[in-house]
């Protein structure tokens, strides 16, 4: 036996995954309880004293607290549900691990051994269900039949989810196997192994930045730690860069460094877009260059971008799926950063003025017309104002974010950790579940999570597993204009006037916090605003609802219904 494995006497096989969860570092779990893995949850009572189970009110909640903590610790997410139903309802949270980029392990109980492939109570299978690939939901499916095995299978699931592009894994656990008794040993922690650029490469990205004379960084994707992006910093300080951050990844650069150019995503500024355009190179730093980041393949043309293109990502097979680049380097984000904060820095630089007209379009874009009778750019601005710096902010989906987005100045991740959680999948319901399980996790930070009135309804109960488990310094900020604003969005431009299936009936939410035993306030004036938030800071050891009724009228940061109707019509018209 290696002399790094730990010797372990008989004991369940479900005992045994709980104690190869501890000895990768996990202290807390997400979950819906099923009978399917009974063993592990007698596993988690065993060693309650090392390990918190946290019981949440519907699996896609769960999931998205997983993926949450993926993004929190920068170690896989996990998460427990029961077959069938249980692994349905936990497939969004996985795809938003999938497509963001986020380590997670998603365990699945399973029918028993002997009742497969007889569409058994319950029974899928999951191979088919999250199949591996590019464009499926997981990184890897595997399934245990041998207990004695179910420790290579932990640690497997570690190593993959952690690899080149981080992301997630399933893991599927027969009932009966979880029973049987086993003296497999609890295997070692698991620490990914990491690519670096080659000397070869760094010398032609060199030589390609000396060149240029408008250049641009992006900077996105998984994979991220505090000396890495602190190592970012110091590159683009030293070289003068500008630095964009990819669609809900504005936490990895701080958002008031002078080198700042604002986030390249949904509602991108007009002045950043024409300047990505504008751009002669390209620095990709670990995003994918999905469709939010590149304005639907537009700013950067794929195949083929107009710019030149440095494309740095985890993944080897990433690399090159969708565009051409002119350089492209396989390497952890940890590598590259280091690797970039080493690089000769010349004696001058061409592109001063440009990367600060960058910082001054972004700056200009902070400006915005008042608006009333509750001017949402004041409500993000009192937040950030208010809450403590390395407070967590947390969206899911919806015209809302925009505002957030757009006026939150969010600060780097090797300041005070991760301060965004927000799908880049686009998933609705991810706010709440992801400030729960931030409040839980990290109980001394604050948390805010703004959510549209669509949005929070969709996994709103888990406001339940916050009062249960004792959450703090935990605000959530309803939205509500009584529409699913984004599709509405899109209704008023494509059929102005013909709304169909976007009107919303909403509970009165500050009652329904109330319910759930938080505080709770509505509010539906500027000035009413502020003095809501203080009492909700002056109340930490209580979760607290701000309800914010605007008009229906209002869509985004930039615009609005009526506005969108008009134009709509007016092209129409001369047409």
């Amino acid at each position: 036996m290696n002399s790094t494995q730990a010797t372990a006497g008989a004991r369940l096989a479900g005992h045994a995954l709980v104690e190869a969860l501890i000895a990768q570092g996990v202290t807390d779990v997400f979950g819906v309880p099923g009978e399917s893995y009974l063993a592990v949850l007698d596993g988690f009572h065993e060693h309650r004293d090392s390990i918190r189970f946290i019981a949440c009110r519907q699996e896609g909640g769960a999931a998205f607290m997983a993926e949450a903590q993926g993004k929190l610790t920068g170690r896989p997410g996990i998460c427990f549900v029961t077959r069938g139903p249980g692994a349905t309802n936990a497939s969004i949270g996985l795809h938003t691990a999938f497509q963001d980029s986020t380590a997670m392990i998603l365990f699945i109980g399973q029918v028993a051994s002997d009742q497969r492939d007889r569409e058994a109570f319950q029974e899928v299978d999951y191979r088919q269900m999250f199949g591996p690939g590019t464009l499926g939901m997981a990184k890897w499916v595997g399934e245990v039949q041998d207990a004695d095995r179910l420790p290579e299978y932990v640690a497997r699931a570690f190593h993959t989810a952690l690899q080149g592009r981080p992301g997630p894994v399933v893991l599927v656990l027969p009932e009966d196997m979880l029973t049987k008794a086993t003296q497999a040993p609890v295997l070692p922690l698991v620490r990914a192994a990491e690519a670096a650029p080659t000397p070869a490469a760094l010398a032609e990205l060199r030589e390609r930045l000396l060149a240029a004379k408008k250049p641009l960084v992006i900077v996105g994707g998984g994979g991220w730690t505090a000396d890495s992006t602190a190592a970012l910093q110091r590159f683009a300080e030293a070289w003068h860069l500008p630095v964009g951050c990819a669609f809900r990844f504005q936490d990895l650069f701080d958002n008031s460094h002078a080198n700042y150019a604002g986030d390249v995503g949904i509602g991108i500024s007009p002045k950043l877009a024409a300047r990505v355009r504008e751009a002669d190179l390209i620095l990709a730093v670990g995003p994918r260059l999905g469709e939010m980041t590149t304005g639907g393949y537009t700013l950067l043309q794929a195949p083929r971008p107009a710019q030149q293109l440095v494309h740095i990502h985890g993944g080897a097979e990433e690399l090159g799926r969708v565009y051409a680049a002119d350089l492209a380097i396989n390497a952890s984000m940890s590598c590259a950063a280091q690797a970039l904060a080493a690089l000769e820095v010349p004696t001058t630089v061409p592109w001063k003025e440009w990367t600060a007209a960058a910082q001054a379009d972004y700056q200009a874009n902070q400006v915005a017309e008042p608006a009333s009778p509750l001017d949402m750019a004041e409500v993000v601005r009192g937040l950030s104002t208010l809450l403590p710096e390395g407070t967590v902010f947390t969206n899911g989906a919806g015209n809302y974010s925009g505002w957030l987005h757009r006026f939150h100045r969010y600060t780097a991740l090797h300041r005070f950790g991760r301060t965004q959680l927000a799908p880049t999948s686009g998933a609705m319901g991810y706010g709440v579940p992801a400030a729960v399980a931030a409040a839980l996790i990290q109980p001394d930070r604050w948390v805010v999570n703004i959510a549209g009135d669509g949005d929070f309804l969709m996994t709103g109960q888990e406001l339940a597993t916050a009062t249960g488990y004792g959450a703090k310094r935990l605000i959530s900020v309803v939205v509500d204009n009584g529409t699913y604003g984004t599709i509405r969005m899109h209704q008023e431009r494509e059929y102005p006037g013909r709304v169909s299936g976007s009107d919303l009936f909403n509970p009165d939410f500050a009652a329904l916090a109330q319910a759930y035993g938080w505080r709770a306030a509505r509010i539906e004036r500027t000035e009413d605003f502020e003095p809501a938030l203080r009492e909700a800071l002056a109340s930490p050891e209580r979760p607290t609802l701000l309800h914010l009724r605007l008009d229906a009228d209002v869509s985004t940061s930039r615009t609005t219904l009526s506005k969108i109707r008009a134009a709509a019509l007016q092209s129409q018209n001369n047409a």
